[in-house]
This record gives structure tokens, C-alpha cells and sequence, in this order.
């Protein structure tokens, strides 16, 4: 799985990356909704959020831009919930559903807190997927499994987001809580950024959420299509990690 934040690079090159991180071989795509005050982001997703915002990105608009796109692969936005709010929770969920989106990961919303936008959202037949931390109690692991309806998204550490140079071992044990009490897909996120890392996660987890390396190598070569081809073995690279030696 991979992340890119929308409206960096421009907006209106949006459906080329998707394009080109399918391509690679991603298998879900994550697409940010850049927000004013993150809590999760690491400095990497925060400038490019902010870049993003100063261009004048909206929510509307991200929409309108994934629904030019040929989506290739389940897609699912991820953000926060004041745009959402903002927007009306019906009318964003109806909207994601109408431009091909399979599902939305709200960080900071929590399952005793959502049973709004669960409704908006099984209403227009979206997943939400809900995370789970490092610092969660059984009670909040049990929520969440019990809730969410895509997949778990596991917080592989505290902290914000961002490349680290290995993944924390003790994402095992969590792992293992959360298949406990679901059915549903394990994925991990959060420091992963390299092929090794994407081994070592799927030898527990179904999947491997990789974030800001790829935000910042779109950032840097990207160049308006120039660097496609680097996306897309960048791509390539993870995606073979992923299967059994």
C-alpha cells in the first residue's frame, strides 16, 4: 500500500501518478487530504500538505481529480475529520462512492465517536477503516476490530509519520492482538520505507503502508511526468518484498 498527497505535485497530475504507482504494482492507494493542523504527519507529509494547501487544494477538488483518474486498484482517502464536517458527511461519503473511491481513513476519529459517518458511509457503500496504536487498550483493539470494515491500519510506533531507518520489532505482538479478534486484513504503517521494511512487516501483517519515502521522492522527481519511471521501480521494489522469498 502506498500514500501520496494530493495536490503535490499539482492537482491536474494527480490521475497520472495514480496511474504510475498502480503500475508499479501498489495494491491500495491511499490518497491524502491535505489538512491545516495534522497531528500524525511527520515533517515530510506536513510540508507537502502545506504545499499542497497553498495551491488552493480542496477536498471538492481531490475528488473531482481521482474521478478523472482510471482507477486501477481500491483507493481510499485519508485525512482528518474537520474537512469532512465541513463538506457534510453524507455528501462526502456519496462523492468518494460517485468517483470510484473504496474506502477513507479518518486519523482522528475514533469508533465510539463515528457512528455518523459509519451511517454516511455504509449508506454510500464505502469502507472506513479505523487504526490502532502502539498505546491502545484491549477495549480500544476490540473497538476497532469490531468496527472497522476494509482493513486494521496498525500504527507501527508512536510519534508522526515519516521514514525511519528500521520498523519497530514490538509491531509483532500487536499484530498478533489485533488477528486475535478480526478477520479483517492487518496492515502496518508509519517508518516504513524500504523494501527490507516491507519484508520484515509482511512476515506478520497482509500489507505495508509506505508514506512519506514516496511522498518525498515525488517531491523530488517527479518533474511533471519527467520521472515516471523512477516512481513507478520505486514502486516495483516494494511490491516484490511483499511476496515469499
Amino acid at each position: 500500500m502506498v500514500f501520496v498527497t494530493a495536490g503535490d505535485p499539482p492537482l491536474e497530475e494527480l490521475p497520472a501518478i495514480l496511474d504510475a504507482l498502480a503500475e508499479g504494482g501498489a495494491d491500495v492507494i491511499e490518497v491524502g487530504i491535505p489538512f491545516s493542523d495534522p497531528f500524525g504527519e511527520g515533517p515530510t507529509i506536513q510540508a507537502s500538505s502545506q504545499r499542497a494547501l497553498d495551491a488552493g487544494t480542496t477536498p471538492r477538488a481531490i475528488l473531482d481529480a481521482i474521478g478523472k483518474a482510471h482507477l486501477r486498484v481500491p483507493t481510499v482517502t485519508m485525512g482528518y475529520y474537520n474537512p469532512i464536517l465541513r463538506h457534510g458527511l453524507a455528501r462526502y461519503a456519496q462523492e468518494c462512492a460517485a468517483v470510484g473511491v473504496s474506502g477513507t481513513i479518518v486519523s482522528d476519529l475514533v469508533p465510539d465517536e463515528a457512528e455518523a459517518w459509519n451511517t454516511a458511509s455504509v449508506a454510500a457503500g464505502i469502507d472506513t477503516i479505523f487504526l490502532v496504536a502502539p498505546t491502545s487498550t484491549e477495549s480500544r483493539i476490540r473497538e476497532v476490530a469490531d468496527h472497522t470494515t476494509g482493513f486494521v491500519y496498525v500504527v507501527s510506533r508512536t510519534g508522526v509519520t515519516g521514514a525511519e531507518s528500521a520498523v519497530p520489532t514490538d509491531v509483532t505482538g500487536l499484530v498478533r492482538k489485533v488477528r486475535n479478534l478480526t478477520d479483517r486484513p492487518v496492515c502496518v504503517g508509519f517508518g516504513i520505507s524500504t523494501p527490507e521494511h516491507v519484508r520484515m512487516v509482511c512476515q506478520v501483517a497482509d500489507g505495508a503502508v509506505v508514506g512519506s519515502a514516496l511522498v518525498a521522492k515525488i517531491h523530488r522527481e517527479w518533474e511533471g511526468g519527467k520521472g515516471r519511471a523512477a516512481i513507478v521501480d520505486f514502486v516495483r521494489s516494494l511490491k516484490a518484498a511483499t511476496k515469499a522469498p
